[in-house]
């Protein structure tokens, strides 16, 4: 990245398309709405066969049809659908700050509404969505979300990060804002914001104020047209041939969706949202964090792809998904599987280490990140929701849940798997990990330690100096290498 323009978001701009050295910073209202029964969907049979990840993935395709439709008609940018977590934010009216979150309001209550209506009748009918929905207002940095395929922006800063928190907040239905929001519309602060959610009176005020020219009847009844006119069609799935590296995720479709038993890793950068504060306003400042994202987030996608033969599924902000297999076409190879996620989990954290290394080095300033870590193996789907022309990647499962849950109660320095996974991994990777299933400082060197007895510390010290190596795909424009560990399948002494 040979230079980083920041600029401010106004009416003529456009962020579709963004360059990886071009960032805005934006004045807008985010919202994330959470659906609260996924995991019903998931578990509404003993065993996780076809039929659950079917009904699963047209639950949450028939959702984000209907959500679509209505940020394309409130004029709101839709930011990402991952599974069951919608991001959107409001940037229009320009000139006001309440009234944009009056905005947001009425459009998270028409989508609550909408969404009770969208469940489906028949032979295999469908519940209605039970969502939560978080809002919060502020100043984020919109960034390329670096996706190879699509170039919509990605928000990041403290107002995306505490409206997903409010969102993700508990497991009770209706809109939660946070105080610093409520104080900009007139509403008294409150001690809970989690366990406080806007009365029916600020709802109302909050339409009256917005004046959408939309009733949930037409939206429903969009929805419905829409689905006539393009059907879902049956999912159907099919395994393939390991590793992950060789798919083709734009070739998806919900007839050609992928279905098998892998390991899913969820990696997310450690106190990003306060690095990005304490930067935001200050041009030169916010230069760094440009350059630190887009350097941190290439070394993980390398990891992950180059390295390890694994397959990103996509950005969550600061976070990483991706899932990784080993075995043939027929059969994943479990134990495998485990023992090259964990190790593909412990480069990460070294690689994020040197990388973090060289941009100080190149005098970026990179703050105090961290890493954390979530892991967990389990049969999990493959495809892309939508209609032709704006396909969005899903991959879901019970392990892809628990992976996301899993990194969640880590800290910047710590690795966690989950219960399945724990089972297929190497014993001494289990002993490492014990019975919490968590571990700090889990890097390439450790991972080495556990797999190769103390008395072998020699022939390991020798084995260590190559398993290290500069990665094929350098940070664009900073003058330094990047370095990742290799897979364990090419390893001595690893297979």
């Amino acid at each position: 990245m040979a230079s980083v323009e920041i600029k401010d978001y106004v009416r003529t701009t456009d962020l579709r398309g963004l360059r990886n050295g071009l960032a805005y910073r934006v004045d807008g209202v985010h919202m994330y709405i959470d659906i609260l029964n996924i995991n019903d969907m998931l578990e509404t049979t003993t065993t996780e066969g076809e039929r659950c990840h079917r009904r699963t993935l047209r639950f949450l395709n028939n959702h984000f049809r209907a959500v679509r439709n209505v940020l394309l008609a409130v004029d709101a940018i839709q930011v990402d659908f991952h599974n069951q977590r919608l991001h959107a934010v409001f940037a229009k009216p320009y000139d006001s700050e309440a009234e944009r979150i009056h905005k947001a309001v009425a459009t998270a209550q028409l989508i609550k509404d909408v969404l009770a209506k969208t469940g489906e009748v028949g032979d295999d009918p469908l519940p209605a969505a039970k969502v939560r929905v978080g809002i919060d207002s502020g100043k984020t940095l919109a960034v390329n979300n670096g996706r190879r395929s699509s170039r919509e922006p990605l928000f990041l800063g403290n107002a995306a990060n505490q409206a997903a928190k409010r969102a993700g907040g508990g497991d009770t239905e209706g809109i939660f804002m946070t105080n610093s929001a409520r104080g900009v519309v007139g509403w008294e602060k409150v001690l809970e914001v989690d366990k406080t959610a806007l009365t029916d009176e600020q709802i109302t005020k909050s339409k009256e104020k917005a004046k959408l020219e939309l009733s949930v009847d037409k939206v429903v009844k969009d929805w419905q047209a829409d689905l006539e006119k393009n059907p879902v069609g049956k999912f159907e799935f099919y395994r393939h041939t390991p590793p992950f590296q060789t798919l083709d995720l734009e070739l998806l479709t919900p007839a050609n969706s992928r279905r098998q038993e892998c390991a899913s890793i969820y990696a997310d950068i450690d106190n990003f949202t306060k690095y990005i504060a304490q930067r935001l306003d200050d041009d030169v400042k916010a230069v760094h964090v440009v350059k630190t994202l887009h350097v941190l987030r290439s070394e993980l996608d390398a990891v992950l792809h180059d390295d390890f033969a694994g397959k990103k599924v996509r950005f969550i902000g600061d976070c990483i998904h991706g899932l990784l297999v080993e075995g043939t076409a027929q059969t994943t190879d479990d134990k495998e599987t485990a023992k090259n996620a964990m190790l593909c989990a412990s480069a990460l954290r070294s690689s994020f280490k040197v990388a973090q290394d060289e941009l100080k080095a190149a005098k970026v300033d990179v703050g105090d990140l961290g890493l954390a870590i979530g892991l967990e193996h389990g049969i999990t789907s493959i495809t892309r929701l939508g209609i032709k022309g704006e396909m969005i990647r899903c991959s879901i499962s019970r392990s892809v849940l628990r992976s996301e849950f899993e990194q969640r109660q880590c800290n910047g320095r710590e690795t966690s798997i989950g219960p399945t996974l724990d089972k297929k991994a190497p014993q001494a990777f289990r002993k490492l990990f014990g019975s919490t299933r968590k571990r700090a400082d889990f890097d390439y060197e450790a991972a080495q330690d556990a797999l190769h007895p103390k008395e072998e510390s020699k022939a390991g010290a020798t084995v260590g100096a190559s398993l290290l190596k500069p990665a094929s795909a350098a940070a664009a424009g900073l003058t330094f290498g990047k370095v990742a560990a290799q897979p364990s399948r090419t390893l001595a002494g690893f297979s």
